[in-house]
């Protein structure tokens, strides 16, 4: 029985080395929900429909390479751009947003527009932490930490800018304007399939070129979504 105590704790330090980037950023991110905190049923409720949104992508992905193998060859230099925004950011943003909108838009813990962040970056980072288990346990703990400073704080930015404007639509929603719900919704989820597919494209061209922009890119991102997160948090009202 002993003998197998040092594979427990080879197993148990994968998966904390792969979900405690995740946990830290959720932290951070229901510390600035400053006015009325989020039932933690809920939340963990958010985490699981990000496991679940994981999975899907798994399948869908896979059927939207195919498709797109049929389509155009992998020697084509638009099939990276083609893969990373039309396979890869759509599908797993589209799959993020269906189970936030499925468990979250009618619940009535959804009444402040900061909310709409909160739930988002939940989900994705659930999302992000069942995708990194993955990773770590295929590749090893090496893969831990670059993940842990650019693939799961990616997610977030993903998600605070799909949050943002899922906020925004439920305020037009209960406002009895569903135009602008609507256009916050397409927005909500296009400008996360957006921000994931040139991330996406930059890592998996591997040029010096793409490389220098990835880093920008995830620069700008990064301290944009931070400042969005502090000024959302600021401003935070009901809908």
């Amino acid at each position: 029985m002993f003998f197998l105590a040092p594979v427990y704790y080879l197993i148990a330090v994968y998966v904390l080395a792969a979900v405690l980037p995740a946990f830290f950023l959720m932290k951070y991110i229901y510390k600035q929900d400053t006015i009325e905190k989020e039932p933690p049923f809920l939340l963990l409720s958010l985490i699981l429909r990000g496991v679940f949104a994981a999975l899907a992508s798994i399948v869908l992905e896979m059927l939207g390479e195919t498709v797109l193998n049929s389509l155009v060859e992998p020697d084509n230099p638009k099939y990276i751009v083609l893969l990373a925004f039309l396979v890869v950011a759509a599908v797993e943003e589209g799959t993020k947003f269906f189970f936030l909108y499925r468990r979250t838009w009618r619940d009535f813990n959804f009444n402040y527009r900061f909310d709409g962040i909160i739930y988002a970056v939940f989900v994705s980072l659930g999302f992000a932490a069942f995708e990194n288990i993955k990773y770590v346990f295929s590749y090893g703990l090496s893969v831990a930490l670059p993940r842990a400073v650019l693939s799961i704080p990616g997610h977030m930015g993903f998600a605070v800018m799909m949050g943002l404007f899922y906020g925004r639509a439920k305020l037009c929603y209960n406002c009895g304007n569903r135009f602008g719900c609507g256009i916050n919704l397409i927005l909500g989820y296009l400008s996360s399939v957006f921000l994931h597919g040139v991330y996406d494209t930059c890592c998996m061209s591997g040029t010096t070129q793409s490389t220098l922009i990835f880093v920008l890119f995830v620069l700008v991102m990064y301290l944009s979504v931070f400042l969005v997160i502090k000024h959302e948090s600021k401003t935070d009202s009901p809908v």
